[in-house]
């Protein structure tokens, strides 16, 4: 309950905790349906707060992958995603401003530019439009 009340964690997440604490694994899976079963821990909750984190600095794909390596199950990751209705365009040019705001000056730039968008997880022929075709600041 500790862990919980100072954020969520994915069930998968909490259950690794716990076992890496001393816990057996059957007295970890007990503990942790009856939490779920009170509310206290919710794969949704955890995946709806992590897209709403990561809405913005990440791509769709990518936030999907983060999701996955919490353990959340696909078809929970995927409503998560959904249901924010996530637009990895707009996403991608809002953190471009951000981070750098102007079009790459040489080669170097430009190439560091693509990696910090790639490493988020966008698709690497949106970032070449982008750069092609910069918006306005």
């Amino acid at each position: 309950m500790a862990y919980l009340a100072r954020r969520d964690y994915s069930r998968a997440d909490l259950r690794d905790k716990l076992i890496a604490t001393g816990a057996s694994r059957a007295e970890t899976d007990a503990v942790l349906d009856e939490i779920a079963g009170l509310g206290y821990l919710s794969d949704a909750r955890f995946a709806n707060a992590l897209v709403r984190q990561k809405t913005g600095e990440m791509s769709a794909r990518a936030i999907s992958a983060s999701l996955k390596a919490k353990g959340v199950p696909a078809e929970v990751a995927s409503a998560a995603i959904a249901e924010n209705e996530i637009d990895d365009h707009d996403a991608m040019v809002a953190l471009w401003l951000r981070k750098f705001g102007a079009p790459p000056a040489n080669e170097r730039e430009k190439a560091r530019q693509v990696r910090f968008l790639q490493s988020r997880g966008f698709a690497l022929s949106a970032i070449f439009k982008l750069l092609r075709n910069p918006p306005a600041t």
